[in-house]
């Protein structure tokens, strides 16, 4: 019975190995093994944040809701999870990019090609060579599946999900993509990380719109990265100010993490950010069509959010810029046919042109505006304008 014991411990850790071997093969910098048991407080906290609906107009997480807290759930066969993670660290500080206010800022994850596509694609080469030396079953998941990586991250051990909710890891700061292979094949798992946050709030404090309610709890509605990608509709009006000039995401909880110290930047060229999105010009951005929005972004993962929703964030950002060399392009989109990037219009053109050139342009536009949202956004901007009463 030793003799069989020992064997099998020697034919697991063989295996992890050879798994570690391929992982850094394919590009990954860190990989740790967890058990589908490993997260038993993850169901009560993801049913208190839907309750609260603190997941905003994110239905898919309340639909999920029982697969996503419990991996068995989502496949019964699991036997062991294998998180990876990849790098993605910007090298500087993302957001030094703020104080440009003639600039776009898009978030350091999306500048290059969409990493759903460049993670999935090498966890499934790894997980068939797991089947091929192991045999049994395996999938694959990044996370646009019900799967919560980032406590089963933590379980493994790659790091901890700090105070901002994210991953914080030692050697790569808050910066890592994250994928799992579910497998039957059973792994010695890894012992989790402490948490290393200490009396630290550094992230907290970074959040311009104050999305966080408490420590290790996030309100997605008040979250710039929902607001700009996520969210369909107008972004509300008590955010817009404080979204300055993002228009894809938003980085400062994570960069502000001291851990972030640690880090390196991202070598590898796939992950690279592309030179014309470090830091696009507000205006060459406001005059995209969709064609030439699609052409842009083109394996972005911008571009999943479409142009009409891209172009609202670039309206706010204009509007925010203060610069009135930018109110033509402004102007011009008050005419454009989505109500959506209309309204984002009237908006930022109040916020660039004086009183009487926007009363001009509302007596133009106003009567034939058929659009309940945009009319109300005309009244916000001319009720604002207008003198006080005596």
């Amino acid at each position: 019975m030793r003799t069989s014991i020992s064997d099998d411990r020697n034919r697991r850790g063989k295996l992890r190995d050879f798994i570690a071997s391929e992982a850094r093969r394919a590009g990954f910098d860190a990989i740790a093994v967890t058990r589908p048991d490993s997260i038993p407080r993850a169901p009560a906290r993801l049913k208190e944040f839907v309750a609260n609906g603190q997941h905003g107009s994110m239905s898919w997480i309340a639909e999920t809701l029982e697969r996503r807290a419990k991996p068995s759930v989502l496949w019964p066969e699991v036997r062991s999870i294998v998180v990876l993670a990849m790098n993605y660290g910007p090298g500087l500080d993302p957001r030094a990019l703020q104080s440009r206010r003639d600039r776009a800022a898009i978030s350091v994850y999306a500048r290059n090609r969409d990493y759903h596509d460049v993670i999935k694609g090498r966890l499934k080469e790894i997980a068939g060579k797991i089947v091929a030396r192991a045999g049994g079953d395996v999938k694959v998941f990044v996370d646009t599946a019900p799967v919560m990586e980032k406590p089963l991250a933590e379980a493994a051990g790659l790091g901890w999900q700090g105070k901002h909710t994210n991953l914080v890891n030692r050697d790569f700061g808050s910066w890592l993509f994250l994928g799992t292979i579910f497998t039957t094949a059973e792994l010695e798992p890894d012992d989790p990380e402490p948490d290393r946050c200490g009396s630290c709030r550094a992230c907290l404090d970074a959040c311009p719109t104050s999305a966080f309610p408490a420590p290790y709890r996030l309100d997605a509605r008040r979250c710039i990265s929902y607001l700009t990608i996520e969210n369909k509709g107008p972004i509300p009006v008590e955010f817009r100010e404080a979204i300055g000039n993002r228009i894809y995401g938003c980085d400062d909880c994570l960069a502000a993490c001291p851990w972030n110290k640690f880090a390196k930047a991202a070598s590898e060229a796939k992950l690279a950010a592309r030179e014309d999105l470090k830091a696009p010009g507000i205006a060459d951005l406001l005059v995209l069509d969709d064609a030439a929005f699609r052409a842009l972004f083109s394996g972005s993962p911008v571009k999943r959010i479409g142009r009409d929703r891209f172009i609202r964030n670039v309206l706010i950002a204009a509007a925010n810029s203060g610069d009135a060399s930018l109110a033509a392009r402004c102007e011009a989109l008050i005419e454009d046919q989505a109500p959506l990037v209309r309204g984002a219009a009237v908006w930022a053109l109040s916020r660039l042109v004086p009183e009487d050139r926007l009363t001009a342009v509302a007596a133009r536009r106003l009567p034939d505006e058929t659009d309940a949202g945009v009319r109300g956004e005309w009244e916000i901007v001319l009720r604002r304008k207008a003198p006080e009463p005596a």
